[in-house]
């Protein structure tokens, strides 16, 4: 993770060259119309209640999990023991970023859902609710932690998500190997450079023009930051946008020449 005064600068940059996130002056139609109908969509789902409502009694909850972390690890908590409520604040996406998620998903409707990194599962629920028809499947590396939200699951009766549990590098590729396709993916999980690129290419296998790839907390290091330039810069790749906490990746084949967006949000 970058210090704290690189952090800064790195969103100071990003804050003053983005477009701002109206759309004005955009010229891709595409972007316009994500942007105006995604990004700026103010209407109050119901979904957002129901997946808050439990994320609020996860903030109450001090139960204490055994953790082994797969990935670059917890920045609040190295000794491997840590409260339900200190994951729901400090692991899981904040609302600004699952409600965007929901709205993604809500808007292309993909069939097929891949998300890394289940954490508690509120994520998780902002996608399953955002279609309910989709099939969702989430991979989890740290047991005590799927256990909790295999439980949330149950508790909110989502009826079409399928938790695999175990390290990402043994799991995704026989999870996603019988899958007719990946519609939509949501990266959030390791957040190291190298594992970050084999996840994405492990998913344009089975990718289509009409997939969305999402990396999340792509200016989280330097080497996240080198994983969403590898990655944008892919041929597959023919439109990318840069919301600075995440990136998304479109793979439409009308866009004759590749397009980079850094918005605003």
């Amino acid at each position: 993770m970058y210090p704290k005064i690189r952090s800064a600068l790195e969103y100071f940059h990003y804050y003053v060259t983005a477009s701002n996130s109206r759309g004005h002056g955009t010229h891709s139609p595409f972007v316009y119309q994500f942007i105006t109908e995604i990004l700026n969509d103010q209407a109050h789902y119901p979904a957002y209640d129901m997946v808050e409502t439990l994320r609020k009694k996860l903030l109450h909850d001090k139960t204490v999990l055994a953790i082994q972390d797969l990935g670059a690890g917890s920045v609040v908590d190295k000794t491997g023991r840590r409260s339900i409520a200190s994951i729901a604040k400090h692991a899981a996406k904040p609302k600004k970023s699952g409600q965007l998620l929901f709205r993604i998903v809500n808007k292309y409707r993909p069939q097929t859902v891949i998300e890394l990194g289940t954490s508690l599962g509120i994520t998780t629920s902002y996608l399953s609710l955002a279609n309910p028809f989709a099939n969702i499947l989430t991979f989890e590396g740290a047991g005590a932690v799927a256990a909790i939200a295999k439980n949330n699951f149950s508790a909110m009766n989502l009826q079409n998500v399928q938790l695999v549990e175990g390290n990402f590098d043994e799991t995704l590729r026989t999870g996603i190997s019988s899958l007719p396709a990946v519609d939509f993916a949501f990266i959030d999980g390791n957040h190291r450079k190298e594992p970050t690129i084999e996840y994405f290419s492990l998913m344009l296998k089975k990718i289509n023009s009409s997939s969305v790839v999402i990396l999340d907390d792509i200016h989280w290091s330097r080497g996240m930051k080198e994983a969403w330039n590898y990655c944008k810069a892919n041929p597959s790749v023919t439109l990318s946008i840069d919301l600075f906490f995440m990136g998304i990746l479109f793979f439409r084949k009308e866009n004759l020449e590749k397009q980079h967006f850094t918005i605003r949000f």
